[in-house]
């Protein structure tokens, strides 16, 4: 099988990929091509077609073949990628390819847990600093990782190089807490508080709302459950059973 390699880094198609503007669902998806290109790599495979790759992510290939050509790597119908070559380059588009100093606002049940949570360094994404003000929490130690008030923000985010601030606070304080983390010159925030967050244009914010996210899983559930009763089958359900697709945090 002809095997197809992405642009290599240094070269101007590298380049004018990494300059392109990718449309933010793809941008989602692309990481999910990532994930799943570490597993078959895992497994030995050393090449892919882009109808096997569409299978293992539940995406149309079509679809797979439009976001690849975004990062410049253009598969046709019967022509593979080399999978050690396309995850370098998805690496670089996600900015991969160095480390992410990632900052976390707020260790009360939520933020512990993320705080307590080990995949994210495996993913490039390491916790290197821990924010709150409540006296019981400031002084101990997560993971290795002492717990800081959030008025040294400024003076840590700098020292440790932080990229991405994780805002895990009560909605009260989170804008609060924006502010810092933008004054200190972070600007990518993922933002887990119920609010939503003002900051200048350049920042980038990603929020996640579980609740909402329940919210949109029930309504799917009330869905299957009256087209069970009047018999009909829905899009994208085979034998009443929904077909693989990225969840509300990938779209």
């Amino acid at each position: 099988m002809s095997v197809t390699k992405p642009p290599q880094a240094g070269s101007e198609d590298a380049a004018a990929a990494g300059l392109r503007a990718i449309p933010e669902a793809s941008v989602a998806r692309l990481a999910l091509y990532l994930r799943m290109l570490g597993e078959l790599a895992e497994q030995g495979a050393e090449t892919v077609s882009s109808d096997e790759l569409a299978g293992v992510t539940g995406v149309n290939p079509a679809k797979l073949r439009k976001d690849l050509s975004y990062i410049g790597s253009y598969g046709i119908r019967g022509v593979g990628y080399e999978i050690s070559a396309l995850i370098r380059q998805l690496e670089r588009t996600l900015g991969l390819d160095h480390l992410q100093a990632v900052a976390l606002v707020g260790v009360g049940n939520l933020g512990h847990a993320l705080a307590g949570y080990t995949g994210f360094g495996g993913r490039g994404f390491p916790v290197t600093a821990l924010f709150d003000v409540d006296p019981d929490l400031v002084g101990i130690h997560i993971n290795g990782i002492i717990v800081e008030h959030v008025r040294s923000i400024p003076q840590i985010c700098a020292e440790r190089g932080v990229t991405i601030g994780m805002i895990a606070t009560p909605g009260p304080a989170a804008q609060g807490v924006c502010d810092l983390l933008v004054g200190s010159g972070v600007r990518c925030i993922l933002n887990f508080a119920p609010v939503v967050l003002q900051a200048p244009p350049e920042v980038e914010i990603r929020k996640v709302d579980l609740a909402v996210e329940l919210q949109i899983l029930a309504f799917h559930v009330a869905r299957r459950r009256l087209a069970q009763q009047n018999g009909v089958v829905l899009d994208g359900q085979v034998n009443g059973h929904a077909t693989n697709g990225s969840g509300g945090m990938l779209t």
